[in-house]
């Protein structure tokens, strides 16, 4: 169980899609995690975020989680070459 250590331990839960993304963008549980918290935090809406951090030894920067608090963090999904909005 991962528990993010940013916003108090809360419980991250990944959808299948999410899961799906990070195997194909090769982003672990431990690279997720770390993103969450030790990225920047960026208010998408209302309870919609996206953590993104940028990691040197990798060429497909920024990374980025999609995410929802709803009792526990929500992962939708993760990107790669992603660029934060205004």
């Amino acid at each position: 169980m991962l528990r993010s250590q940013r916003l108090g331990g809360l419980e991250m839960a990944l959808t299948v899609h999410a899961r799906q993304r990070a195997q194909e963008r090769n982003m672990s549980l431990e690279t997720i995690l770390d993103i969450v918290d030790n990225g920047t935090r960026q208010e998408a809406a209302p309870g919609h975020f996206w953590f993104y951090k940028h990691y040197p030894e990798r060429n497909d920067n920024l990374l980025c989680v999609a995410a929802v608090i709803d009792n526990v963090l929500v992962i939708k999904t993760v990107m790669h070459h992603w660029r934060p909005g205004p």
